[in-house]
């Protein structure tokens, strides 16, 4: 995948996850975007890690979408246990 096929799958997926787990969360488009780059390289490196199922390069492969989403649920999860109550 191309760097633009990155940001639009970290968009994409940091959106989903934002929508599965509503909240206050960090935000705006620059931060779901974040949220989704880094949740999509967690998802796939724990895919790959622990499930042993390496992620395919492909932008329309239905596993690198729910890892890509997997992940960005996992890293607001982790941010709500560390910093949940500081933004109230």
């Amino acid at each position: 995948m191309t760097v633009i096929s990155w940001i639009i799958l970290g968009l994409l997926a940091g959106a989903i996850a934002k929508f599965l787990l509503p909240g206050r969360d960090p935000g705006g488009l620059i931060g779901t975007t974040l949220i989704g780059i880094v949740g999509a390289s967690l998802g796939g490196w724990i895919s790959a890690r622990w499930l042993d199922h390496p992620i395919s390069k492909d932008f329309y492969d239905g596993a690198t979408w729910a890892a890509a989403i997997g992940g960005s649920l996992v890293l607001l999860v982790t941010y709500r246990l560390l910093f949940g109550n500081s933004r109230d």
